[in-house]
This record gives C-alpha cells, structure tokens and sequence, in this order.
C-alpha cells in the first residue's frame, strides 16, 4: 500500500476562471477573485464556520453600490481619479501572481497588481498584496493582508477621504440595519453614532447566521489595524448597513514616491460567537508583534519566489 501524501493543512489552491481558493483541510474558506471584468480584485465568499458566506456581493437596498465585492483594496480620490466606484473608466487589474505557500500553519498567497487611469495602458500604481490564511480552533481563521502601494510617477497624491483602502462589506444578515448584527470596538462601545469617525484599533461587526441544523448562530469578523499604518489608530467609516472601514486618508492626505511607497498591514478575525474581547487582544498583540512580509527569489527547486517575514 502506498504511503500517504503528507498534505498541508492549509493550502492556496489556483481556480478555473481567475479565481484562487484558500482552504484549511480540503475546505475552502474564501476565495480570491481576479477576473479582468471586474474593476479590481475581491475576496468572496468569506465563509463562517457553517459554511455561509459572512461578506456579501453589493448594498443589500442600493444599486448604485453594486462596487461593493465581499472584502477589496481600492482608493476613491488618487490625484482625483476615483478607483472606487464603478463606471469612472479606471480599473485595477492583477497582472501576475508571485507565489504560493502551502504549510500546516499558514498558507500565503502573493500577487501583483496595476492601478489603470482610463484606456493609459501604463499604470500610475504598482500594488502587492500578500494575503495568509491561518486555522483556528472550531473552524475558524484569521486573514493577515498586506499591501504595498508604489507610485509609478515621480510623485503620486492619496487625496483625503473616507474610503480607502481595505474595505469590508458583511452579510445582511449580520447589517445592524438589515439583519440583527452589532458593530463593536476594542472599548466596548456599539452602533455606527458612537463609532463612525472615531479611532479604534479594531472593529468587530457580528450578527445571525443560518447554522447547519436550520439554527440561528452568531459569527462575525474582527477588522484589526496596525500600528505601522500611518493612520493608526485610523478613524473608521462603519455603516449600520453593513460595511466597515479603516479611512487611512479620512484626515491627511499621503503622497507617495516610488522610493517611499505605502505600505498597509490588517488581519480579519473570522469567528464564532459575539465579539470575546480577550481573544481579540491576544490576537491583537501577536499580530503587533510579528514581522512584515517579503516576496524574495527563492532558493528551493521548482520555484521562482517565496514568501518570507522580514528579519531585522
């Protein structure tokens, strides 16, 4: 009989159809998706421990926010070109995927990206994104994003405003406003009127979802900041309708050379169960304490890069 495979927990697994699956023993967890026909790159589904997927497509009663994909970079004023809303002509597109990294305690996924003004066929902005998936108990897992965003210009404006970069669009099910969700910060404090604007280090949004056994459960993602990011604590743009954002240009805006790009860095918390404050601290302080991320020229067989932490 032969041996068994010695099969990774966690594994990036590429897709038909520009999609990319993230699973954590044979199941997928969410999904990457880069088709051309999109305006830019989107994680969906985002799924909970049931399965359901806790990030929705679009607004759930507003068509004109159909920009609105599941969990996504994009930025609406980059020296007034608007990379957010749909039907502005300008379109960010994944040109390259970079590695891949299977292992029983994480897997990793690194990808570049182009910011395209209108029909210019060169880019005003080269983006990396560097996503890692790592299981936790009962089904759960947490999602470490890391995007580097450099200028392709002498000089290149991140003009003020609420929305930009990592967005997140939950479920309606989980919108305060649509479903029975609660929106909550590190503090304790709840609803979109106490935390809209303010400063937090993290945002939970949670709410009912659909169980297995027909039963209603609570699941929700937590939405932590990073004190290297240079609005941090970022002051938030939360909506009772289901959407959460950290707004690192909501007060200052950012301008960029191609030898000082941006770099941003967040994890997602998917979990069971309302908002457990000493879980998200733990959580909080080892992702404070570990190093960023670097896409370097590997030295193993059989491949072109790898995904390492950054030492020293």
């Amino acid at each position: 009989m032969p041996a068994l495979a010695n099969i990774p927990t966690c594994q990036i697994v590429p897709l038909p159809n520009q999609a990319t699956s993230f699973q954590i023993r044979g199941i997928e967890k969410l999904r990457w998706n880069f088709g051309n026909q999109y305006s830019r790159p989107f994680f969906y589904p985002v799924n909970g421990t049931t399965g359901t997927s806790l990030v929705r497509m679009g607004h759930p009663g507003a068509p004109n926010h159909d920009h609105h994909r599941g969990i996504w970079f994009a930025h609406n004023d980059i020296e007034a070109m608007d990379f957010w809303a749909e039907g502005k002509g300008n379109q960010i597109v994944q040109t390259q995927w970079l590695a891949y990294e299977d292992g029983n305690d994480y897997a990793a996924m690194a990808v570049q990206t182009e910011f395209h003004a209108g029909h210019d066929p060169q880019p005003i902005i080269q983006q990396q994104i560097i996503a890692i998936i790592r299981p936790r108990e009962q089904g759960q897992y947490t999602l470490e994003l890391q995007t580097t965003i450099t200028p392709t210009m002498p000089s290149l404006t991140l003009n003020k405003t609420n929305f930009g970069f990592l967005a997140v669009r939950m479920a309606a099910n989980i919108a305060t406003h649509f479903g029975g969700g609660t929106i909550t910060n590190q503090a304790g404090k709840t609803g979109e009127p106490a935390l809209f604007g303010k400063p937090a280090n993290y945002i939970d949004y949670s709410g009912p979802v659909r169980g297995n056994n027909a039963d209603e459960i609570i699941e929700g993602i937590t939405y932590f900041d990073h004190p290297s990011n240079p609005s941090y604590p970022s002051k938030w743009h939360i909506r009772e309708d289901g959407w959460m954002g950290a707004s690192v240009c909501r007060d200052t805006a950012i301008t960029l050379t191609p030898s000082t790009p941006l770099q941003l860095r967040y994890l997602l918390h998917v979990h069971t169960d309302p908002i457990n404050h000493k879980v998200a601290t733990a959580l909080q302080n080892a992702f404070f304490q570990r190093a960023a991320w670097k896409v370097v020229k590997s030295t193993r067989r059989h491949r072109h890069l790898d995904i390492l932490p950054v030492v020293g």
